[in-house]
């Protein structure tokens, strides 16, 4: 009788679903399909540009050559992924790794909050647009710009930062990019002087759409600017600085491929082997990129389980999540 029970509400529940569901939706592709028309180009371009270039993950699972071509090479299974994990630099470049992404986490991910704060704060509109686009410019610079003007600043060879030492304090030059013990202060230097400005949009969007209401009602009741800033501006952009944290920790194995490897030389070498660089060492340089695929295969997959683990920890906090 249950199982006779089920089929004959089966067609109803399948009836209320199609009016409910798929109808209103029928209905507003059809009246909107004029902007539906734009979509198409973009779907295209991920189509071409994102999801065929995907078959490339098998390159992990398969030997690669360049005589069988991409789609004639034999299938090996997980052998790319243990001949990586039992690399004797494997937990190196994984503490490397981590040692960065976490420095530049604690110490990069706060600045532009702390740069948007004190730009809402500054008056005077012109001056407010000359500090902003003059934080925003270095976004615009690449990498290898930055650190060959970094390398002008330090060099031991006419560097204005070793000038001012021999003049002032009587020190010798000293090379600074190929000491250890200022690599990591010199990666969070630049990482934050590149992205500080361009970062703070997001926070400066979303404390521009705060009801001032809030400040004058605070301001009414005797608080000033500091307890207006924790009390009010803080608690509403929360929601902006979790989710962008939470994007920001599925990075917490890409380093920064591009900064790191052109600031890294034979003296810092130990210290800068992250997987970025090991990847497009065996890949570009050393031609196995079946290794290289596999390399960047596994810091993806970790990546997303990172991203998940602490949107759920999120949500469960916080009652703020990505999905």
């Amino acid at each position: 009788m249950k199982a006779k029970a089920r089929k004959e509400k089966t067609p109803q529940n399948k009836s209320l679903f199609y009016e409910q569901k798929i109808r209103p939706a029928i209905k507003d592709i059809k009246f909107y399909r004029g902007l539906y028309w734009f979509i198409i180009p973009a779907l295209v371009w991920y189509f071409i540009f994102w999801l065929i270039p995907l078959y490339g993950i098998t390159l992990a699972f398969k030997d690669f050559n360049y005589r069988d071509g991409l789609f004639g090479n034999d299938w090996v299974g997980l052998k790319y992924f243990k001949t990586f994990i039992a690399n004797p630099q494997f937990w190196m470049m994984i503490r490397n790794t981590l040692t960065i992404s976490i420095l530049k986490m604690i110490l990069c991910f706060p600045v532009p909050i702390i740069f948007a704060l004190m730009l809402n704060e500054i008056q005077h509109p012109l001056s407010k647009r000359i500090m902003q686009t003059i934080s925003y410019l270095p976004h615009f610079v690449s990498w290898v710009i930055i650190v060959a003007i970094l390398n002008k600043f330090i060099s031991p060879y006419g560097g204005l930062i070793n000038e001012l030492r021999e003049k002032f304090f009587g020190l010798t030059p000293h090379y600074y990019m190929g000491d250890t013990k200022w690599f990591y202060p010199l990666i969070i230097l630049t990482h934050n002087y590149k992205t500080m400005g361009f970062s703070s949009i997001l926070y400066l969007s979303a404390i521009a759409g705060i009801d001032q209401e809030l400040y004058e009602a605070a301001y009414i009741d005797g608080a000033g600017k500091m307890r207006s800033l924790l009390s009010i501006t803080l608690p509403c952009i929360k929601p902006t600085i979790v989710l962008n944290f939470i994007l920001n920790i599925g990075g917490l194995l890409a380093a920064g491929f591009d900064q790191i490897y052109l600031m890294t030389n034979p003296s810092n070498e130990m210290i800068a082997n992250v997987l970025d660089v090991y990847s497009i060492n065996v890949g570009i340089k050393g031609g196995n990129f079946s290794l290289a695929t596999a390399v960047g295969l596994f810091t993806s997959a970790i990546s997303f389980l990172i991203v998940w683990a602490t949107n759920r920890i999120s949500r469960r906090i916080s009652e703020i999540s990505l999905w």
